[in-house]
């Protein structure tokens, strides 16, 4: 199989590592990059964040009952 590198910075990562001397050759710094990254943790979708709204429509205490109004305050008097 041959893999061709397009990009620049990846080629100077990679020749940094094998310069290092952790790695012996291209197949092994590859290696090592592939066995750190987990399959399905860069492929996850992302949730999309919901609204006020939703979040409340979906909450477990909905239809609970609770009233949630708030309590009307007033300015304390002022001496004038």
């Amino acid at each position: 199989m041959t893999i061709e590198i397009h990009k620049p910075e990846l080629e100077a990562l990679i020749k940094e590592r094998m310069k290092s001397g952790e790695f012996q050759n291209v197949e092994e710094v590859l290696l090592q990059a592939l066995k750190s990254s987990p399959i399905g943790e860069r492929t996850a979708p992302h949730k999309p964040k919901k609204n006020l709204a939703e979040f409340l429509l979906e909450s477990p205490l909905r239809g609970s009952g609770l009233k949630l109004e708030r309590q009307k305050d007033y300015p304390r008097p002022l001496d004038l």
